[in-house]
């Protein structure tokens, strides 16, 4: 079944927007986790305008389930992953100017820069996974790279879902299959959410993992973190947690 990392991001925006330290990141990722979340996903920037370093370190000693630090492989970002040592890296191509993510790898044209990330966090025993776009040839290039997963950048299946949902997972399909062939894992995320998760997991029932963060803390306003995040679970077949 299909493990739900929760993204707190937008927790630290909130907490950013005014100063000092409400909410709570540390306490809102333990929550998630106590709630049954199955992962936390963390995604700092070099502005550290929502995630900070410092709370990647503060949360690493707190957290009992798989902790996913995501972000473009930087100096700063390789030296901060390489210290925490998380479970997992999501190795994401943004730049330090991006509102958000838009974009996966071109695995082919950066394969030897991704080749020796990839080597130097497998040697401090770090799962890597490459976040890309729904193309096959991207899938088999990080597979080139020595990774252990890819993420499927979901953007652009979630904008046109509405529109015809066969045609918007048909992309995503092929490159999860691709991925299959290589032997490597499956994650997906970027604008999943409650309407659309489903269907997704019922195409690649196969993903091994979903990060989730805009849509669950938007769900959150009106359903409350606890209820929101059962009803994530809920749909990725996983109502309490299984470890």
């Amino acid at each position: 079944m299909t493990r739900l990392s929760v993204n707190i991001n937008k927790i630290a925006t909130l907490r950013n927007a005014r100063g000092g330290n409400m909410p709570d990141v540390e306490k809102a990722a333990v929550d998630c986790e106590r709630f049954g979340a199955e992962g936390i996903t963390v995604h700092p920037r070099p502005d550290e305008r929502h995630i900070r370093y410092s709370d990647v370190r503060a949360l690493k000693p707190l957290l009992t389930t798989e902790f996913n630090i995501e972000g473009n492989p930087i100096p700063s970002f390789v030296d901060l992953v390489s210290e925490v040592r998380p479970a997992q890296v999501t190795l994401v191509p943004d730049a330090a100017d991006a509102i958000t993510s838009n974009a996966g790898w071109d695995t082919l044209k950066h394969r030897d820069f991704l080749t020796g990330i990839c080597s130097g966090f497998h040697a401090l025993g770090i799962r890597t996974s490459i976040f890309i776009d729904p193309v096959p040839a991207m899938a088999e290039g990080a597979a080139a790279c020595g990774c252990d997963r890819v993420e499927l950048y979901t953007e652009s299946y979630a904008r046109l879902y509405g529109s015809g949902r066969e045609a918007a997972i048909a992309p995503y399909l092929q490159t999860a299959m691709a991925a299959k062939d290589c032997g490597l894992g499956l994650n997906a995320g970027h604008d999943l959410n409650l309407e659309n998760l489903g269907y997704f997991l019922e195409t690649i029932p196969w993903t091994d993992e979903v990060s989730i963060g805009h849509a669950i803390i938007c769900d959150a306003l009106y359903m409350g973190l606890e209820k929101t995040i059962k009803a994530y679970l809920s749909i990725t077949g996983r109502t309490v947690r299984e470890r």
